[in-house]
């Protein structure tokens, strides 16, 4: 019997298994039989391409390509190099071309990075870099190194690293020490593989989570006080940076991306509001009209993932803490509730607030069967996903990235990326916006690392408000737009430079999270 395999489709795992059914045939297995085994396969390994150097890693797969960890693996890429630590050192041509369709829709990046390359304003800068590992980042790495930097990157998210960009990475040269489906052991030794290595010293930080500056501040407390700055671009890594500052335990100038308005606005918004789309698509096949919907918190993340779901029909509801995020809501036509008043009738619940604990095991308890559970917020506290794991509860893989959370009584829940951040952990993020935070990220490390001494102190600062507006400019040649310029008399009238800034620094365009300083 002839099978129609073709490599480009089917993956390499099928084609494994069709062999073996081959074999079998002349023992007595029926064609047919193969047949159903190649369906049966196909089925399970649904949304899983793999070939001998392309594998996409957007669905979840790649990260199961061998159980063999990677530390334990011997790789070198094409120049001999073994520093760095990724899945499969030969994915990497694959990785390039993903990286290659990132940098089209990356205009203000790559713009950024051909205006300042001659520069160099980067130039004996060593960053450690502890973000999500995509094909975006990796064009943010290679701006950054094309200005100057030199740089050692590491994962914080376990599951949201592209293994074929970090391969990509590699063989250029670059120390990356990140695969998807880390363990939370590897997730802390690949963060010290970039600390500590032999000369190499770092002196800037950019997190995401704050989990890089957390380790170095707790192992490495000399390395940490000669860090020129750090740069954080997460609600959580900015609490903590806070945190931090207020028990005078932050010995260096640090950052806040979050709160600029290119981050928070587009990233946090516009990102989120296709985003969260995309990830429930692809992991459940999930039809939106008609879902009744609870959202937990209703900053922007929330007002993104809200509006989208609005859009195709959902029925929103959304449990807010801020009176003012609570009435913006209700001002946009939802239904602002406690968690308690829709648990047993909502199909999807989707946490967005930063905060821990914000769905219990009493909560998932007594939501209806076959409702689905995820989270936008950062890692994975937002849900208690540790009170899940039970004796009197059943997990069930179905998919990567998809587990059923089966009750005694039969019930069961669809929870997504151990309720980690699920538009990272099984979908993507649209690279325009990315581009819009990833110049943000550095013009804030060029700023913090060519600050004469005594710019800034050692506490947590807001990035200026003339490279907020920068970034964007950045971006409107895309659009073919044009600004209007203000007369002299108006500049005058207004009490604004013609060219900028035109908001006061205090401007966010949205809901500050104020910190409790009592």
């Amino acid at each position: 019997m002839e099978l129609d395999i073709q490599s480009d489709r089917v993956p390499v795992t099928v084609v494994k298994v069709v062999e073996k059914k081959r074999r079998k045939t002349s023992e007595g297995k029926k064609s047919s039989d193969i047949k159903w085994s190649l369906n049966s396969e196909m089925y399970k390994s649904r949304g899983r391409r793999r070939h001998s150097d392309d594998s996409a890693s957007y669905t979840g797969s790649s990260s199961d390509e061998d159980d063999v960890n990677p530390r334990e693996k011997n790789q070198k890429n094409s120049k001999g190099s073994s520093d760095f630590c990724v899945r499969n050192i030969e994915n990497a041509a694959f990785g390039r071309r993903e990286i290659e369709i990132a940098e089209q829709e990356m205009p203000g990046l790559m713009a950024l990075r051909k205006r300042a390359e001659a520069d160099k304003p980067l130039a004996g800068a060593k960053i450690i870099g502890c973000t999500h590992i995509t094909a975006q980042t990796a064009v943010l790495i290679e701006t950054l190194t094309s200005l100057g930097a030199s740089i050692r990157w590491s994962a914080c998210n376990i599951y949201s690293t592209q293994n074929e960009v970090a391969a990509a990475l590699a063989d250029a040269g670059y120390p990356i020490f990140a695969w998807k489906g880390e363990t939370e052991e590897d997730f802390w030794w690949c963060i010290d593989k970039c600390m500590n290595t032999e000369g190499w010293q770092p002196n800037m930080i950019l997190d995401d989570g704050g989990d890089a500056t957390h380790l170095m501040l707790k192992r490495y407390p000399a390395m940490f006080n000669m860090i020129k700055g750090i740069v954080e671009e997460s609600v959580t890594g900015v609490h903590r940076l806070y945190q931090l500052s207020k028990s005078g335990k932050l010995t260096v100038p640090a950052m806040n991306v979050n709160d600029s308005v290119t981050k928070t606005k587009f990233d946090n918004l516009y990102s989120c509001r296709e985003s969260i789309l995309d990830a429930l698509k692809r992991t459940t096949d999930v039809m939106f009209g008609g879902k009744q919907v609870l959202i937990c918190g209703y900053g922007e993340v929330g007002k993104g993932c809200a509006s989208a779901l609005k859009g195709l029909g959902c029925s929103v509801y959304v449990t807010e803490i801020d009176p003012i995020c609570a009435l913006q809501a209700c001002m946009d036509g939802f239904r602002v509730i406690r968690i308690e008043e829709v648990l047993k009738h909502i199909d999807i619940l989707i946490t967005c607030t930063g905060n821990k604990n914000v769905v219990t095991r009493n909560h998932l308890d007594r939501l209806k069967t076959g409702c689905i559970v995820c989270n936008m917020g950062h890692s994975n506290t937002e849900i208690d996903v540790g009170s899940l794991k039970t004796p009197d509860l059943t997990w069930e893989k179905v998919r990567s990235q998809v587990d059923h959370i089966i009750w005694p009584d039969g019930k069961r829940i669809i929870l997504l990326a151990e309720g980690r951040l699920v538009n990272l952990s099984c979908s993507s993020v649209p690279s325009f916006v990315v581009s819009i935070t990833a110049a943000t990220q550095a013009l804030a490390l060029i700023e913090l690392f060519n600050a004469p001494q005594g710019r800034y102190k050692q506490d947590v600062y807001l990035l200026p408000k003339k490279m907020d507006e920068y970034v964007a400019s950045l971006h409107l040649p895309t659009f073919d737009a044009h600004l209007t310029e203000l007369t002299d008399e108006q500049a005058k009238y207004l009490g604004l430079n013609k060219t900028g800034p035109f908001k006061p620094n205090y401007y966010r365009d949205k809901d500050i999270n104020y910190i409790d300083e009592s």
